[in-house]
């Protein structure tokens, strides 16, 4: 009941503020038609922001998102990890080079609660997501006798476990693959939750090359499901890791020479839901619920 409570306020508050803006307008206007104020004195109404600008050329690959862990967070937790699937939406949505596909999996409990909860359910209208109650291990499992034939198949080889707890290095993502980021906000409780997660379902696991090139890190950081979606775009951006990590790791995370780290900022309680149903934060990069990884490799993007 409080959950809907806060909900409740947070759209009437929206709707207030909304009339109150047109009302005030409608009084320039009208001041302005009857020469009291000069012409210009109308501020012009804020351009909604769109998309990028230009054709997107979707990068043939998919990401699949396992919120199979739902048992394994608390309510915040829960919070958190909605806010930054949002996030995952909004960044692919306004990408020039976004992945072909997004495929949430394992979406059940709480976390699928909260986003039923959000704008009327709005994640479901999200443009090039899609949403399975079932594993992601479905993607190479035969199609059950009379049940209608999934569409969105991948081989068990093409499928790749992102965690920090694997052994090799990812180099180069790569067309016709699938890379699957653990959807969880733990704070790091779970040793070698994706990565036995990986091995039990028999496919590879790999990790972010952070180490070989970014160096002045602390041994632990902090990153978000939606950082490390935003590291795989700004690969596929720039076809070089080095300009994705600096672009999406916030400057505070690294370790100045003196070993001193950057002051920290003050993170957006989050609360904020756009008409998309993705809550919105002052940024986005930086949520107050991450998770730390390990420096050498982060896509264990459990936040």
């Amino acid at each position: 009941m409080k959950k809907l409570r806060k909900q409740a306020e947070i759209k009437a508050k929206h709707a207030e503020r909304k009339a109150r803006q047109k009302a005030e307008r409608a009084e320039l206007r009208a001041k302005r038609d009857a020469g009291e104020i000069p012409p210009d004195a109308l501020p012009p109404r804020k351009k909604r922001k769109v998309g990028p600008s230009g054709t997107p050329t979707p990068f043939n690959a998919r990401v699949v998102i396992d919120l199979g862990f739902d048992d394994k967070m608390n309510e915040k937790e829960t919070k958190s990890l909605t806010s930054q699937l949002g996030y995952v939406y909004n960044s692919n949505r306004k990408s020039l080079n976004p992945f072909a596909s997004v495929l949430f999996t394992s979406l059940n409990g709480k976390t699928y609660e909260r986003l039923e909860s959000l704008v009327d359910g709005a994640y479901k209208r999200w443009a090039g997501t899609e949403w399975w109650q079932d594993g992601y291990e479905n993607l190479w499992a035969d199609d059950e006798p009379g049940a209608e034939p999934r569409k969105t198949k991948a081989a068990r080889e093409t499928v790749v476990y992102l965690t920090a707890d694997a052994d090799e290095d990812i180099d180069e993502l790569k067309e016709g693959e699938t890379y699957i980021i653990g959807g969880i906000c733990d704070h790091n409780r779970y040793k070698y939750l994706c990565f036995n997660k990986a091995k039990g379902h028999a496919i590879r696991s790999a990790r972010l090359p952070i180490g070989k090139y970014i160096d002045n890190l602390p041994s632990r950081k902090v990153l978000t499901v939606n950082q490390c979606y935003d590291i795989l775009l700004g690969w596929l951006e720039h076809r070089d890791w080095e300009k994705a990590f600096y672009a999406v790791i916030p400057a505070r995370k690294f370790r100045n020479p003196d070993g001193s780290t950057n002051a920290p900022c003050k993170a957006s309680d989050g609360d904020d839901v756009d008409e998309n149903g993705a809550e919105q934060s002052d940024d986005q990069s930086d949520h107050e619920d991450s998770v730390e990884v390990d420096a050498a490799a982060d896509v264990h993007p459990l936040t």
